[in-house]
Parts: structure tokens; C-alpha cells; sequence
């Protein structure tokens, strides 16, 4: 998965709007526990996903958040003992003793199943819609070779593995003792510096680090997308944050499951769903 220019609005936003619009829908996920607000996160993202253009990419994650999710609910089924309302008792099983499935723990497993799966999506969202170069040039502000060094540290890395892993097999082939780790790492090393030494020739000679910074004043004027989506990352935020503390969305699972379908909890997941869907109905300017 990787970053394609759409036309779409949250593409056409800076990446400091989208950073703070994937956030947001990041904190709804992690701040709310009723089933009908994670529910609505999960269908904002959806939307958002589908509103951005990228449903191939959110289609992939959740091959891998789906089932992530279930196991994330099985296993607390399996394992927390707290409820009240037994739904199978499953006897003396190896390794977790006598075990009995309790309503609670599955439906509290169900809530982390379900935030596990917002959150790969909501990442997915932000791999996928959220230019990492113009990100990049937000770290820059703070250091001007910031952008530099966590590009090649992210790159360098998984080079390394890999060159560990080919000389690895190569020494195999050779006939006596397989060769230590640490001569294997030496290796990979010394190959990893060498390429490095390439990069920063090819990035020199290419002028990086010589061009000047604009003089202060000129600067990209907020476009209205950027506006749109940092007013919906800040509503996002203000009505999870909001809705908890105020305990629109009342829900329990200890010892007894709670969970009414209240006023206010229908209210947080409308606006939800209205906030986080609200800046993809002006597709005016996408393609710039």
C-alpha cells in the first residue's frame, strides 16, 4: 500500500489537514466504547475511504483488520472470566482451565475488536490519502535535514534485512560451518554504509539542501479544503471527547453488560458521521 495522487478532496488537502483528520477519526476510536459510536467511526472511515477514492487500498486492510478483529474477540472471550450471563460453558481446556463464555466478556471483546479494526483502517486512510513527502516537509521545519534522515532510516532498514537474509543463503552454499551473526551483520553493514554513501552523492549532486527557504510572507494560502477538514478533524474530536465526558454514550460490561441505545449516543454517532463525511461533498478544485 502506498501513496497515489486522486482527485479527490482529502488529496487535495495539505498534509497537515489530513494528518489531523485521520487523528481525529483515530481518537473517536480510542476515546469511545459504546457499540453504536464505534460503529459509526467504522462507517466514517468507510465513507471517508470510499469519498478519497482509495476503497482498493481500505478493501486490503481489512482483509488483515477483519480477522484481526475476531481473534481480538475470541481471545477475551476465552480468557476474561467477569459476567455474569454464562453463554457456553466450555469445560476444563488446556492451558485456560475451566472455562465458561460469558455475554460480557464477548460483546467487551467485540468493542476491542471492532477499535482494532477502526484503527488499521483508520492507518490504511492515511497511508493511502496523506502525501508522505509534504509530511515529511512538516518535521523539516523543526530540522532541515529531519526529512532526509527519517527517509533513509526508514529505507535503510529494511535493506539491511534483506542483505542480511541474501548473504545468509549464500554462505549456506558454501561448504563448512555456517558463518556467526555477528559476521553476517559486519557484512550487511558495511554493504548498507556503502549505499548510503550513494544516496547522499546522488542526493548532493540532485541540489538537495541548497535551495533557500521562501522569504517570510509567502506562503500556500488554506485552501478550502484544508479549512473543511481541519474544522471536521477539531468536530470529530470536540464531539468524542465531548460525548464521553458528558456520558452521552453510557456502556459497561462489568459484571453486567450495559448498553442502551440512548438520545445521546444516537446524537454523537450522527454527528460523527456528518462531520467526517461533510468536506468530501465539495469537489470543487480536486485536481490541482
Amino acid at each position: 500500500m502506498s501513496y497515489r495522487r486522486r482527485a479527490s478532496p482529502l488529496h487535495a488537502a495539505r498534509a497537515a489537514a489530513g494528518c489531523a483528520y485521520c487523528f481525529s477519526l483515530l481518537v473517536a476510536a480510542l476515546v469511545l466504547s459504546a457499540p453504536v459510536a464505534l460503529g459509526a467511526v467504522l462507517l466514517a472511515i468507510a465513507g471517508a475511504g470510499l469519498g478519497a477514492k482509495v476503497g482498493r487500498e481500505m478493501r486490503r486492510a481489512a482483509l488483515f483488520a477483519v480477522p484481526l478483529g475476531l481473534a481480538v474477540m475470541l481471545i477475551n472471550a476465552l480468557v476474561v472470566r467477569d459476567g455474569l450471563t454464562v453463554i457456553a460453558r466450555l469445560g476444563d481446556l488446556p492451558v485456560f482451565g475451566q472455562t465458561d463464555v460469558t455475554l460480557e466478556a464477548t460483546v467487551s471483546g467485540a468493542v476491542l475488536g471492532a477499535r482494532a479494526v477502526a484503527l488499521v483502517l483508520c492507518g490504511a486512510l492515511y497511508t493511502a490519502a496523506v502525501d508522505p513527502d509534504q509530511v515529511l516537509r512538516l518535521f523539516r521545519r523543526f530540522s532541515f535535514h529531519s526529512a532526509l534522515t527519517a527517509t533513509l532510516a526508514t529505507r535503510m532498514i529494511p535493506v539491511l534485512a534483506r542483505d542480511g537474509r541474501r548473504l545468509a543463503e549464500a554462505q549456506r552454499c558454501r561448504p563448512g560451518p555456517p558463518p556467526s551473526r555477528a559476521r553476517l551483520v559486519r557484512a550487511a553493514t558495511a554493504g548498507v554504509l556503502d549505499r548510503a554513501l550513494d544516496v547522499a552523492a546522488a542526493l548532493e549532486v540532485r541540489g538537495y539542501g541548497s535551495a533557500r527557504r521562501a522569504p517570510r510572507g509567502v506562503r500556500r494560502p488554506w485552501s478550502r479544503h484544508d479549512l473543511a477538514f481541519t474544522a471536521s478533524a477539531v468536530a470529530l474530536a470536540a464531539i468524542a471527547v465531548g460525548g464521553r465526558l458528558a456520558g452521552l454514550e453510557p456502556f459497561s460490561s462489568d459484571p453486567a453488560l450495559h448498553a442502551p441505545v440512548s438520545a445521546g449516543g444516537v446524537a454523537v454517532a450522527v454527528g460523527l458521521l456528518v462531520c467526517a463525511l461533510l468536506p468530501f461533498a465539495d469537489r470543487r478544485g480536486i485536481e490541482r
